[in-house]
Order: C-alpha cells, then structure tokens, then sequence
C-alpha cells in the first residue's frame, strides 16, 4: 500500500527581539538537531512520507524552505532576524499551501508548528481565518511554543483551536530544545497514524511534555 504524505510547515518568528540573548541561534540550533529523530520517527512509519517545509516571519513572512522535501532529504540552514513580527502573513502563506490543490487529497492532516517570542505585529486574526478557512487547516495538527515571558500566550492558545490545549513554555535554551523535540517527534508520530476518523476534528496530541521552570531561566 502507497504511504500518505504527512505535510509538516515550521512557522518561525524572526523579529528582531528573537536577537536577544541568543534566541534565534537556540531555535536554529534545535531544530537542527531534532531532525535526526524526525527522520527516525518518519521510518517508524512506513505508511505515511513526512514531507517538511518552514516559514519565517519579521517584517512580512516567506518560504524559508518552500519545496515539500522528503524528511530524510531535509537539512536546515540558519534563519536569521530580520524586523517585526508579522504572524498574520505567516498564516496566510501556510493557509495558501492548505487549500486541495496543492495539497493532495489522500493527505493525512497536516502539521503546523509555531515558535515565537514576541506579541503580532499585523492582523494575525485575519491570517488565522485563512489558515481556518481551508479545508486542511481545519484538520490540522497544531502546536506552539513560547518563547520567553513576552510572547503572546493568549494569541497563540487561540491559534491552537481547542480550549483544552496549551502552547508549550520555554524560559531556556533546554526548554526550547524540548519543546522543538517534542513538536518534530511526538506530534509527527501522532499525525503520521492513520486514524479511524482523522477528517472530522483537529487532531489533539497527548502527551504533551512539562515545561516547569528551571534555574536557568534567562528568557
């Protein structure tokens, strides 16, 4: 039987507050190296092909990497920051490639991962209801993580879609790499099984991990 592909799109803030302390080099710095258990989680099953693309935001939002690419294929280069924090022209970008076609059919639901800092900059409410306008955002798997003390926390349990779910926290560097572990493995394992129903309500993860606050903490 053919595999279903799994579509997985990073959604990245790149804003200029992400500079502080080293953020974006520790968001850099763990997404690379959780892709190797991506990819490990991707061949544990054969039924699905996890395909992976990112968008960054700051002033304005575009295709970090715009091609759906094969997890296995996928490498990461650095994303740099480059102004505000224009979340709603992430959403609409993610909501165009949401819409059958481009995505195929046969899909199963998609993965939409948010990490950011800071509070929107544009109309983020807008963008979200084009992300909820599309069949596949509807169905989508969604998951989000704050970075620091600053960021919108309400903002982004609203784009989660469901009242039972929380973004994660992350006040550190290890909390980050945490967070970005869990959102490439757990939640693609979750995806990536077919369901009895997976097109009648947003997937829920479970499982999701504690991210209690550490002496560490410097964001």
């Amino acid at each position: 039987m053919a595999s279903r592909p799994v579509h997985f799109i990073w959604m990245l803030d790149c804003s200029g507050s992400m500079g502080v302390n080293g953020k974006i080099g520790e968001l850099n710095f763990a997404i690379r190296e959780a892709i190797p258990e991506m990819q490990q989680a991707a061949q544990s099953n054969p039924a699905a092909s996890l395909l992976v693309r990112a968008i960054t935001f700051a002033s304005g939002a575009s295709w970090h990497v715009g091609e759906p690419t094969p997890v296995d294929r996928f490498s990461w280069e650095d994303v740099h920051i480059y102004g505000g924090t224009d979340m709603g022209a992430a959403f609409k970008l993610a909501a165009g490639a949401l819409q059958t076609p481009p995505m195929p059919q046969r899909a199963l639901p998609p993965v939409l991962a948010l990490a950011s800092d800071g509070q929107p900059t544009d109309d983020w409410r807008a963008g979200l209801r084009a992300i909820d306008g599309t069949p596949w955002g509807k169905r989508a798997v969604r998951v989000a993580v704050a970075i620091g003390d600053d960021a919108d926390k309400s903002m982004l349990k609203e784009f989660l879609g469901n009242p039972e779910l929380e973004p994660l926290q992350a006040k550190n560097p290890r909390q980050l790499a945490a967070a970005i572990r869990w959102m490439s493995t757990a939640v693609v394992k979750d995806a990536s099984t077919p369901k009895v129903d997976d097109g009648a309500k947003p997937a829920t993860p479970l499982d999701v991990p504690s991210m209690t606050k550490g002496e560490d903490d410097i964001w």
